[in-house]
């Protein structure tokens, strides 16, 4: 009996072939096969929505291939991903390869081990249609949007740019919060901090309380500021009065406190802790899980598969991964570190619970293990995975907290203190943003309290800050808009577009982003709610779970987004108009004061009268004069942009039409080539950097060359790349040296 086992990635491919050896034969997919047509909607929204498949281009060959194979098999076994999407390729690759006429069953497995493979093999299932209906579902609703919107943007902004069902409510949040900080309005407060010397006896010398002002004249303090103490003056009047003042120990409350473990994590909080610990984008986090998901060389074992899927939003461990972890925690740690029985933790409630949490394969792979075979990103997510795996299946942390008041002439201050009596779970998930500790001097009740020293601080409420990586996921997940697998392709996608940008690791909406959500907004506004988004999710829940057809659930949204959309067309003159803010400047051809319009380049000026008068100029603050003049007129040089990128154009165009390419200061490095390197813009908008001999020179670098010699194999230059952990390396392109600054 030969077997044809299918999957998606040919990396999960070698992996299982490893495991499975002769009598089967392991395929790859590469992703999904047959999808919706680019070329087209591919909705037939007449006849019940009805999908017009297609083989994706260039997945001919694998899709013949794959017939091939399954024709020589004794049976097939489609073994994708064990999630909606998974289940919808493995349907089309079912249905293609239904003319071979052999036996075809569905397999899953969480995680890429011998014994899990095995255990599938031997449990065959069938495709689970409900998944597919539901999955079937969110692609026809995303194409109807995206489909259907995005040339309303492109006829009112420039061709390239899209919306989506999810993607824009995403932009929306970003765009919201960017009003919210430009409306905030900072107000001052100020705080008092004392500096006391316990009076009693044993006190060693030096030790000190340092304590906060909580209370005045029996009227509390808010958390920031009271209203007494809004300015210099007050502060300092208070200051005063506990500078004059007498202070004992009013009172001493000790208690014991318990710190849990949180759950193992899932595809969403991977993304959060990840970009909070490692630095990583949400796209880096799953391709990095991926890659430990799928296999990864492990010395004369070949490729292992480190962790368990990694799509998922159960927060739940198998009874085999608690014995497992139990085991590695009575080793690592000791028995007393072993919680009996295990612990459990509940899913939202909106969770499919399908299979268990992201863990390790195996728990007895500590991150020391694979630290020498994994490179430093890879061993930190892995490191991460782990210990937190590991922690919530160890006990509570402990403490003993105390806390102080200290009092006098109506004023009181309170400072607290803890100490770790059991770290429990910190012993292998330790936080240094969250230090328990921090103990104060033992001192008794009414004992006097000299004062050292009081400090008056000033302080402004601040405006909420801007999303990151982490805390976008997590509003998005507490609204239950998209699933947790999509979030770094929507994270992507308004990075992509030029809707946001990241500065400092924070996402601000760009001028582009900004206007496209505010018309969006505009016209259509139910479309886009967060509360119609995240109903939709649930619509596809229960599609998923038989509750819904899912022709009904396209078709009960698809009438009122029907209607908004055709109003959105009918006011297309009015929006368009509404996004050509006028200026003060007049043409210089017809005298008509110019407006400004989107273009591909970005906003730019242009005449009104247009396609009468065809006159348009870049925007007065997007100009950099050099200081140089035009070799032809003598007229000033500027630096503008156009279809290719930045160049240097004389000032009196269009009268003259000298130009010339922007230099990087780099000689080409092809051999026999007297070019300079320019920086240039491929037809998709991406940044490249070429010789300004083309055509006859054809030398060009996605990344930008730096003119240095790699010391390790003596390439004429290096090239700098950014990562969001290490920030710009020069490596070099040949051997892949990075080189030191």
């Amino acid at each position: 009996m030969t077997q044809l086992l299918i999957v998606e990635s040919p990396a999960k491919a070698r992996t299982i072939q490893k495991y499975l050896g002769k009598g089967f034969t392991v395929k790859a997919s590469v992703g999904h096969v047959i999808d919706l047509p680019k070329t087209k909607l591919g909705v037939d929204v007449d006849n019940g929505f009805a999908p017009d498949y297609t083989v994706i281009r260039g997945k001919k060959k694998v899709l013949t291939e794959l017939l091939s194979a399954a024709k020589k098999a004794d049976g097939v076994l489609l073994a994708t991903d064990l999630d909606r999407e998974g289940e919808m390729i493995a349907w089309h690759i079912a249905n293609h390869l239904a003319t071979a006429k052999k036996p075809l069953q569905r397999i899953v497995f969480n995680e890429i081990t011998k014994a899990a493979i095995k255990r599938a093999i031997e449990n065959p299932g069938d495709i689970d249609l409900q998944k597919v209906q539901a999955q079937q579902a969110r692609r026809i609703l995303d194409r109807l949007v995206g489909y259907q919107v995005s040339p309303q943007l492109w006829s009112l902004f420039f061709k390239g740019l899209s919306a989506g069902r999810v993607q824009t409510v995403a932009l929306r949040l970003v765009c919201e919060r960017e009003t919210e900080i430009e409306a905030f309005k900072s107000e001052e407060y100020w705080t008092i901090q004392a500096i006391f010397r316990p009076q009693g006896e044993g006190h060693a010398p030096g030790e000190i309380l340092a304590a906060d002002l909580f209370e005045i004249d029996g009227e509390k303090l808010k958390k920031e500021g009271l209203t007494t103490l809004t300015a210099a003056a007050d502060a300092h009047a208070v200051a005063a009065r506990v500078r004059a003042g007498a202070f004992q120990v009013e009172e001493i409350v000790r208690k014991e406190r318990k710190r849990s473990p949180k759950p193992p994590l899932i595809t969403s909080t991977l993304q959060q802790e990840a970009a909070r610990r490692c630095g990583f984008s949400a796209r880096k986090t799953m391709t990095l899980a991926q890659q430990l998901y799928e296999g990864v060389e492990f010395g004369a074992e070949g490729p292992v598969g480190l962790i368990t899927y990694m799509r998922t939003d159960s927060v739940r461990l198998s009874q085999d991964a608690q014995r497992q972890a139990a085991e590695t925690v009575e080793q690592l740690y000791g028995p007393e570190m072993v919680v009996p029985g295990g612990r459990g933790y509940r899913s939202a409630k909106k969770a499919q619970d399908a299979h268990e949490a992201v863990r390790p394969t195996s728990f007895a792979i500590t991150p020391e293990k694979v630290k020498a075979v994994l490179d430093k990103d890879l061993y930190r997510l892995y490191d991460l995975i782990w210990r937190r795996a590991i922690a919530s299946q160890m006990p509570d942390a402990r403490f003993d907290q105390t806390t102080v008041v200290v009092a006098g002439d109506g004023l009181r201050f309170r400072a607290t203190g803890s100490r770790t009596t059991e770290p429990g779970f910190l012993r292998a998930m330790p936080d240094a943003d969250d230090d328990e500790s921090s103990v104060l001097p033992v001192l008794a009740e009414g004992e006097s309290m000299e004062l050292a020293d009081v400090d008056p601080k000033q302080h402004f409420t601040q405006p909420p800050p801007r999303y990151r990586d982490a805390s976008l996921v997590r509003e998005l997940e507490s609204h239950g808009i998209g699933r947790p697998s999509t979030y770094a392709a929507i994270i992507s996608t308004l990075i992509d577009r030029k809707y946001v940008e990241r500065e400092k690791g924070a996402f601000v909406p760009t001028r582009l982003g900004r206007e496209v959500w505010d018309l969006l907004g505009r016209a259509l506004p139910h479309l886009f709610a967060v509360e119609f988004t995240a109903h939709m999710e649930d619509d596809l829940d229960r599609v998923e779970s038989g509750e819904l057809q899912w022709q009904d659930v396209i078709g009960e949204f698809y009438g009122p987004f029907r209607q908004e959309l055709e109003k959105m067309e009918a006011d297309r003159d009015a929006l368009r108009k509404s996004l050509m803010a006028e200026t003060d400047i007049d043409c210089p051809r017809c005298g008509s004061k110019l407006v400004e319009k989107w273009g591909s380049n970005g906003k730019f000026l242009s005449c009104p009268t247009y396609p009468e008068c065809k006159y348009s100029q870049p925007l007065p603050g997007d100009l950099e004069e050099l200081d140089e003049n035009c070799p032809d007129c003598g007229k000033v040089l500027q630096v503008r942009r156009g279809r290719f990128g930045r160049f240097v154009a004389c000032s009196g165009y269009p009268d003259c039409k000298f130009t010339r390419p922007i230099t990087i200061g780099v000689a080409c490095p092809r051999e026999g080539c007297d070019g300079q390197l320019t920086e240039r813009r491929s037809k998709r908008g991406r940044t490249f950097y070429g010789c300004d001999r083309y055509p006859d020179c054809d030398f060009t670098s996605w990344n930008r060359p730096v003119a240095r010699a790699c010391e390790a194999c003596g390439n004429p230059y290096v090239v700098e790349k950014y990562t969001q952990s290490r920030g710009r390396q020069l490596v070099c392109p040949v051997c892949k040296a990075e080189a030191l600054e």
